[in-house]
């Protein structure tokens, strides 16, 4: 057999090998035929073999004037944050690792930017629920939720980001480049840049597809594969959830950003595994709120009816569900 009869070892287009056939890298160029297109939301799309954070290298992007609707994708990420900064990983080519870079413009206000990540998560969650045919719950403000063997885990989340163009603070004073300031929850309340110097919002998204038991990284988290789906091929999957992001942030934008006319708020209400439950809040400063999540709120907080019957709406937190959704009785 000469040497160019021999088998090949497959790689990636970065020419990194990979050695784990159920986990085949993903096909760029396919991608791009299938996402990109003249008029539409997406823009440029690059799939890295290996990168410390799609969301820092994007925000990064982004200040160097990189234009809205480019997406980053990574077959691993070796520091992947969550909200709070706080760290996972997952083995290479396990999951779906993206972040994608959004400019909603001047006519959607700022107050309102609060609502992409949530927006993502509606998008993400209906796309997998086609597509993979597993029900996908959300957990307010930024988790994704798979049942396992009758329990609810953790399949994923999502952390946005403020990015702006300028390298200085509008006070003048030296600013991190592209940064303006990260978003602590679900991205509401963030002081900064308006539209008119180029803001915009990294929205990452990074979910578990085919982890197996033995290689969750906490005893709470899932996988699609775990939950039994029927699609775990990347490239499909990840293509419906950008065609889905894509639909949702359009009617968003269409809408000037009103949640309730492009009826954001109504979606992310009828998938939010919150609402209805007893939940701890725990807030800023340590502080804690403990009743029943009873709604969000126009801003996309959490309105949550405490013990002592008043309610307080919450734009950041960790919530802890207490116990599952009544069931009516």
């Amino acid at each position: 057999m000469t040497s160019s009869d021999a088998p090949q070892t497959p790689r990636f287009s970065g020419g990194e090998r990979w050695s784990d056939l159920d986990r085949p890298p993903l096909n760029e160029s396919a991608l791009r035929r299938a996402l990109l297109r003249p008029g539409g939301l997406w823009t440029a799309l690059d799939v890295l073999p290996r990168t410390g954070s799609t969301n820092t290298d994007l925000v990064a992007r982004a200040a160097a004037g990189a234009g809205e609707g480019q997406i980053l994708i990574a077959e691993e990420q070796t520091a992947g944050r969550g909200r709070l900064d706080r760290g996972w990983s997952a083995p290479p080519r396990s999951g779906l690792f993206f972040s994608v870079l959004l400019q909603p413009g001047p006519t959607v206000p700022a107050e309102r930017w609060g609502w992409l990540p949530l927006l993502a998560g509606v998008a993400t969650a209906s796309a997998l629920s086609r597509t993979a045919g597993v029900d996908t719950a959300l957990k307010w403000p930024n988790d994704l939720l798979v049942t396992v063997h009758g329990e609810e885990r953790k399949l994923g989340g999502i952390l946005a980001e403020r990015t702006t163009a300028r390298t200085a603070g509008a006070n003048g004073a030296g600013a991190e480049p592209g940064v303006d300031s990260r978003t602590d929850a679900h991205g509401a309340h963030v002081a900064g840049a308006d539209a008119a110097d180029g803001a915009g919002v990294v929205v990452g998204v990074g979910l578990n597809v085919s982890l197996r038991a033995a290689e969750l990284p906490v005893p709470g988290a899932g996988s699609l594969t775990l939950a039994g789906a029927k699609e775990v091929d990347r490239d499909p999957l990840l293509r419906a959830v950008l065609r889905s992001f894509e639909e949702w942030y359009g009617k968003w934008r269409e809408a000037d950003g009103d949640p309730t006319a492009c009826r954001l708020q109504e979606a992310y209400a009828a998938g939010c595994a919150t609402l209805g439950r007893s939940v701890r809040a725990v807030l800023p400063g340590e502080r804690e709120c403990v009743g029943q999540a009873v709604a969000v709120d126009g801003y996309g907080r959490l309105v949550i009816e405490t013990e002592g019957g008043g309610r307080e709406a919450v734009s950041a937190g960790d919530i802890v569900h207490l116990r599952p959704a009544s069931t009516g009785e």
